[in-house]
């Protein structure tokens, strides 16, 4: 039993020395880096350089406002829509089904610089298609990245499409799991789909839309991408500017190691409160 123990760990042996190396090393070594002056040389313990200008930058409060602002507005949207979605998907009415499931899926595998270039043209203030569309129907054209709340908006658009059908397919699957003798009982006794979805399908979905919360929010505290390329860098004036963002511009543009650290740990420190407290908030009841 020995021999067979010590021939496992062997072959684990790469596997184990490559993620300490890359995952355990950075991990510890960020958090050291966090508590450490990087601006000066050599770098020197100084808690206060991070730490303190943490809770007094107002940079950080603007990113850390606009995270909450797309999190609090932007999962609950989603994760509605992504819901009806999945349900729509199940329906037994819905012929080519595979077809719609590859194609709610298919914004996930859209190259990220494409699906930005996308939207900035879509929603260019002169020549794009959703200001021509307001246009039709007696609204003025929004200047979507100009305007610090329109840019906002146009971010949770674009998260909302980009994620929505991906999250819809989780949910979907666990609609199939859910036994059709469930349905056929209550059909029985005259309870009305309606009363069905709110009393049997809901509750019974509870754990798979909670994790597609933990995972959406856990995704929205890490926001980059979108900022970075439709917004050109959290323009206007930083109005979009998130947390990932923020610690983005700190570490690579302002070489500031140490506050960058500082940063990345008071996200993944808020990401595990907040998942926290939806998991308790949506627990099984007693």
């Amino acid at each position: 039993m020995q021999s067979r123990n010590r021939a496992a760990y062997g072959f684990l042996a790469p596997y184990l020395l490559i993620f300490a190396i890359f995952w355990i090393w950075p991990i510890i070594r960020s958090f050291t880096m966090s508590f450490q002056n990087t601006r000066i040389n050599p770098w020197t313990f100084s808690p206060g350089a991070n730490w303190g200008r943490l809770f007094l930058d107002p940079a950080f409060y603007n990113a850390l406002k606009n995270t909450m602002i797309i999190l609090v507005i932007q999962v609950p949207v989603m994760i509605t829509l992504a819901t009806v979605m999945a349900v729509l998907l199940n329906s037994s009415l819905l012929k080519a089904k595979g077809l719609f499931r590859f194609a709610f899926f298919a914004p996930v595998v859209v190259g990220e610089v494409a699906y930005a270039a996308v939207f900035r043209l879509m929603f260019n203030l002169d020549f794009g298609i959703i200001n021509k569309l307001l246009n039709t129907v007696g609204i003025a054209s929004i200047s979507w990245f100009a305007e610090a709340p329109a840019a906002l908006a146009l971010l949770i658009i674009a998260v909302t499409w980009r994620w929505a059908g991906y999250n819809a397919i989780i949910i979907l699957a666990g609609l199939q799991s859910i036994p059709d003798d469930v349905y056929e009982a209550a059909t029985l006794d005259r309870v009305s789909k309606l009363r069905q979805f709110i009393y049997i399908t809901l509750p019974l979905l509870r754990p798979i839309i909670l994790f597609c919360v933990v995972l959406s929010i856990i995704g929205s505290m890490q926001l980059f991408t979108e900022p970075f390329l439709i917004t050109n860098r959290g323009g206007p004036g930083g109005g979009t500017e998130t947390l990932g963002l923020f610690l983005y511009r700190q570490g690579f543009t302002s070489l500031n190691f140490g506050y960058a650290s500082a940063i990345a740990y008071t996200m993944a420190a808020l990401a595990i409160l907040i998942s926290l407290l939806n998991l308790w908030v949506g627990r099984e009841p007693k």
